[in-house]
């Protein structure tokens, strides 16, 4: 292997060139990044640069060291395979020809219909921009009560303005950890003077606010749309690669064509689809997390290696004084439990699969969430009744 492109300048992509030098790959590398930084922190856009305490978020990389071909600000429209390997990348740089590639194209925000300005929260450009407007007596519509609404409503709300929240489901957070854990939550926004309502659906963004599917109106001076984001495989259309919602990979991040392992092709981060042996499922995490560590992986499979990426997915947000995090993956959990009263400022949430924990929500208990994430690791039984426990270490629940 002799050339390799890396598709996406983000944090996988960049992993993904560093693991390839240390991995002793000494060949032409070159990375293609449709943004015109080189790769940057996203989780503090909506924090900490949101609030103007932060106005750079670089990842520091010896990019010397690494002797890679750099392509910023030039975007990938298509991809040619070569029936016995490698390719050629469409791209608005030209035809670049590869024996291994890596995509790291990462999401994009999905935004509404309408001919209103409306921000989302995805690039640095993003978050200067609407920090710029957030000023004390604004108002600040937010469409969509996820991780991202919250965290933005939080900073808008220090800053004096006046902010509203819709959310189409019954309770925020509802389709990330279903209705009772998100009805928990609700009361935050009110603390905070937020503004939240329910059952809220949006027809358009229009000049001077938002247009409801029922005919109602909320004007604002801002809009912002925080409905979750989607892969950008637009470009690997026409290319045969199996793609469904995001690139398919097996447990080692290699792609395939029509069922078939392309061992020349991997993808990374919040693009990639991979197969989970532990949960027994394909999982598509758009964290930072995953774009920190699923690249080593995806390298060493590129470079003929047998490594298997099956990490407990993990994320964390900041939202109205406090620290949610989760770690592992509930959807097929049979029961679940409380460590602690979630009207408290303090608590945690327990899935379990017969009598394994599988994931865990921690709000205010980061002790909680540190033994829960080896403990799901692990995949070791524990006893329900230690674990429900609040003054009880969830290492100590841990059956033998």
């Amino acid at each position: 292997m002799n050339r390799v492109i890396v598709v996406g300048g983000g944090l996988a992509g960049l992993r993904a060139v560093e693991a390839l030098r240390a991995q002793g790959y000494e060949g032409s590398l070159t990375l293609l990044s449709a943004e015109r930084h080189r790769a940057y922190d996203r989780p503090p856009l909506s924090k900490a640069v949101l609030m103007g305490e932060r106005d750079d978020t670089t990842v520091d990389a010896d990019w010397d060291a690494l002797n890679a071909d750099l392509l910023f600000g030039e975007r990938a429209t298509g991809l040619r395979l070569s029936a016995g390997g490698g390719g050629t990348v469409e791209s608005t740089a030209g035809d670049l020809p590869f024996d291994g590639l890596v995509i790291a194209s990462g999401a994009t925000p999905i935004r509404l219909p309408g001919d209103g300005p409306q921000h989302v929260v995805r690039t640095i450009e993003d978050s200067r921009t609407l920090r710029d407007r957030l000023v004390e007596g604004t108002r600040v519509a937010i469409v969509g009560a996820g991780w991202i609404g919250a965290e933005v409503a939080t900073t808008a709300a220090k800053k004096g303005c006046r902010v509203t929240v819709v959310e189409a489901a019954d309770t925020p957070l509802a389709i990330a950890l279903g209705p009772e854990i998100g009805a928990h939550t609700a009361p935050w926004y009110a603390e905070a003077g937020v503004e939240l309502r329910y059952g809220v659906k949006v027809a358009s963004v229009d000049v001077g606010g938002l247009t409801l599917a029922d005919g109602g109106r909320i004007d604002a001076d801002e809009v912002v749309v925080g409905i979750g984001v989607r892969p950008e495989v637009g470009w690997l259309a026409g290319s045969g690669l199996d793609v469904e919602r995001g690139v398919v990979t097996d447990a080692s991040l290699r792609a395939s064509v029509a069922g078939q392992t392309r061992p020349d092709v991997v993808a990374v981060g919040d693009c990639a689809a991979w197969w989970s042996d532990r949960y027994g499922r394909r999982l598509l995490v758009e964290h930072w997390d995953t774009a920190l560590n699923a690249p080593e992986t995806a390298v060493s499979a590129l470079l003929g290696g047998e490594a298997v990426y099956d990490a407990v997915p993990y994320f964390w947000s900041e939202q109205f004084g406090r620290m949610v995090q989760y770690v592992g993956y509930h959807p097929a959990a049979q029961r679940f439990f409380y460590r602690g009263d979630p009207r408290d400022a303090r608590w945690a949430g327990c899935w379990l699969a017969d009598d394994r924990l599988v994931a865990l929500i921690s709000v205010g208990r980061p002790r909680d969430l540190v033994q829960a994430r080896k403990i799901i690791a692990d995949g070791v039984a524990v006893d329900a009744e230690a674990l429900a426990d609040p003054d009880v270490p969830l290492r100590e629940a841990v059956r033998g």
